[in-house]
């Protein structure tokens, strides 16, 4: 187990009890919290000083995490997905109405990725849900890539950063729109 047990349960209370954590993914480090959390999504917004309307995206270990709040997928969209994932792919895809304006930006889609890091997958599938995952920074400034980074310019502002490396530093996800196949932000 790349975290240890103790450490684990401790980042999981955290998460629960609304908190801020900081974690390696696969290109930078990301801020997370319970996405269903109002007030721990406000948090992060306002520590990355973002307008809410910009949504945010949801991780997960597993695409059945995400599935309870997607709109049903066709069986091309589906081999799409399973085909990308788990991965560096960010997929943009009409959500079921379940979500918070929070988390969507009030758009009719959501920003969505089964994660291939093993620290991400590890978190999300002990708390049994996806995670809010956006980049370690304030808004339009250069993404943070290591817990160094994240401990001087955040490390007042969150509850706790895991030990770990990022995949492939710097290196952002790609993001697709999955309705229309578009890439609206390259690798």
């Amino acid at each position: 187990m790349l975290i240890p047990s103790f450490t684990l349960k401790k980042l999981i209370s955290i998460v629960q009890a609304g908190g801020v954590i900081a974690y390696p993914t696969e290109g930078v480090f990301g801020l997370g919290c319970d996405f269903l959390n109002a007030d721990a999504v406000h948090r992060i917004l306002a520590i990355k000083k973002r307008d809410v309307a910009k949504g945010l995206i949801l991780v997960a270990h597993h695409i059945d995490s995400l599935l309870p709040y997607l709109a049903e997928l066709t069986p091309h969209q589906r081999a799409l997905l399973d085909e990308s994932w788990p991965g560096p792919i960010t997929w943009v895809i009409p959500h079921n109405g379940t979500l918070p304006d929070w988390i969507t930006g009030g758009r009719p889609t959501v920003a969505v990725r089964v994660s291939d890091h093993p620290i991400v997958k590890h978190l999300c599938l002990t708390l049994d849900q996806p995670l809010v995952s956006t980049s370690a920074n304030h808004s339009g400034k250069v993404a943070l890539t290591s817990r160094t980074q994240v401990s001087v310019c955040l490390g007042k502002d969150i509850d706790a950063i895991v030990t770990g490396r990022v995949q492939s530093i710097g290196k952002a996800s790609t993001i697709r729109d999955l309705k229309t196949g578009l890439t609206l932000r390259a690798s």
